[in-house]
């Protein structure tokens, strides 16, 4: 059964805004001055990386742009973006701790959502790229320090967002 028959329009863009919202989140929960960049890198490239990761994934493979036609990632890329940014508005999320709290509550909806309509194995494999891109993207900068001379590579703020994101999605797994 397609994505399409599974999962409304709605449910399709909660499934792929939760995971980039997390990573968005893991950007913004430290000030890595220059590192952002590279996070915010980090975040689209493991994003995109789900479908090579789980190829056999009907979910994370029918919500993510296929690579090989420019058209169709221009055209979801842009679908996603805009859908996310009038979510924002519609939510008023104006700090960092109003970000975080809607990215759980996102990611607390899709857990739901996949409970109802997903194989145990495609929850699996959901769950893991969620924490991927976690992962990824705090690793991606150290965060503190001067000109990337001493700091830290994971900072309290990052390891605290993950330990959240991961008791959302039922798993006790840390990030160090």
């Amino acid at each position: 059964m397609s994505i399409d028959n599974r999962f409304t329009e709605d449910e399709q863009f909660l499934l792929a805004n939760a995971p980039y919202l997390v990573g968005t989140v893991m950007v913004f929960s430290e000030g890595s001055g220059l590192g952002t960049i590279k996070e915010m890198y980090s975040n689209s490239k493991s994003f995109i990386s789900g479908a090579k990761e789980f190829p056999n994934n009907e979910i994370i493979s029918g919500i993510l742009p296929n690579m090989t036609d420019f058209s169709d990632v221009r055209e979801k890329s842009a679908a996603l973006k805009e859908k996310s940014i009038e979510a924002f508005k519609a939510r008023g999320v104006k700090s960092k701790e109003e970000m975080k709290a809607y990215a759980l509550e996102e990611l607390g909806k899709v857990e739901k959502l996949l409970k109802e309509k997903a194989t145990p194995e495609e929850i699996s494999e959901y769950n893991q790229w969620v924490l991927s891109i976690a992962e990824n993207v705090a690793k991606a900068a150290k965060e503190g320090g001067f000109l990337g001379f001493g700091g830290e590579l994971v900072s309290e703020g990052e390891k605290e967002f993950y330990a959240e994101v991961a008791s959302t999605l039922g798993s006790d797994k840390k990030l160090g």
